[in-house]
């Protein structure tokens, strides 16, 4: 039996241990549409981003002639039909992200509210991960966003691409994550977003469509390992590297433009049951 490094936080050792048990051992060769950076055992934050690239010889750039999170939304190889309609300011906002200004708000289920205090006790707060607000906000809320790219210094391309979004007025870090693209086993392509953790990281893969008014829709509604949903990722304490495929958690993303203000919504579920929206209005600076 495999164990998860045991010098850390005791949380994150058993939610690590728990991935083992529950999960499969992959190959990182084998399963490169999966893999993605693994975090250390500090905080999320800037830092840990620079630390990064030093670690794999990778030249940070901040405010670089590539401003997207997505350098180019042919690559999510949507029909020829599909692109026509898709809303041109949706597409400007993924390939020239920092662009934009974005301001949010919340709406948590009830019955979900006390889980998410609970991981940000134990998870959030002090990772600067996946640090959903619990407070609900009814109005609107500036969201600060940055594109920090990783660039080989030999080549000049861009290896990874982290999208750093935290609260105007706070300061806190909500979300740091690699933005990208990714092909499945089964050959469909989706959107990539990996989240750092300790030991590991969350990985969230969606298949992008298109619907009828020329919205953007990203779903993570898999079924199996391989399929578009949530994954757990993490390296034991041997080197070894696991996964844990969560089926019951989804994400659904619907973004598209009215009168050039681009509105998102953004839903979270738990064994079909809503757990959380996100309602976003982006604008282009000013």
């Amino acid at each position: 039996m495999r164990f998860a490094h045991p010098i850390q936080k005791f949380q994150d050792w058993f939610t690590q241990q728990w991935v083992i048990l529950r999960g499969r051992k992959i190959k990182p060769e084998d399963t490169l549409w999966l893999m993605g950076p693994f975090g250390n055992l500090n905080a999320m934050n800037e830092d840990f981003i620079h630390q990064f690239a030093e670690k794999e010889n990778l030249i940070v750039e901040k405010g670089s002639k590539v401003k997207g999170i997505i350098p180019s939304m042919l690559k999510l190889n949507l029909s020829e039909n599909e692109f026509s309609n898709l809303s041109k300011n949706v597409i400007d906002f993924y390939e020239n992200t920092s662009n934009h200004n974005l301001n949010f708000s919340i709406k948590w289920n009830p019955y979900f509210k006390f889980f998410g205090i609970l991981i940000n006790k134990l998870f959030s707060n002090r990772i600067n991960q996946l640090n959903i607000p619990t407070k609900e906000i009814d109005g609107s809320e500036s969201l600060k966003s940055e594109i920090i790219n990783l660039t080989d210094p030999d080549t000049n391309e861009i290896k990874y691409t982290f999208w750093y979004r935290s609260i105007e007025s706070t300061g806190q870090v909500i979300y740091s994550g690699v933005y990208g693209i990714s092909n499945l086993p089964s050959g469909k392509t989706c959107v990539k977003a990996v989240f750092p953790l300790p030991n590991g990281n969350a990985t969230v893969l969606m298949i992008p469509s298109v619907g009828k008014n020329g919205e953007l829709i990203l779903n993570s509604s898999g079924k199996k390992f391989g399929d578009a949903g949530f994954y757990f990722l993490l390296k034991d304490s041997k080197g070894e590297y696991w996964s844990q495929f969560i089926r019951s958690f989804r994400d659904c993303l619907i973004i598209g433009s009215e009168n050039d203000i681009i509105f998102a919504e953004q839903t979270l579920t738990l064994w079909h049951f809503k757990v959380l929206t996100f309602i976003y209005k982006i604008e282009l600076k000013k």
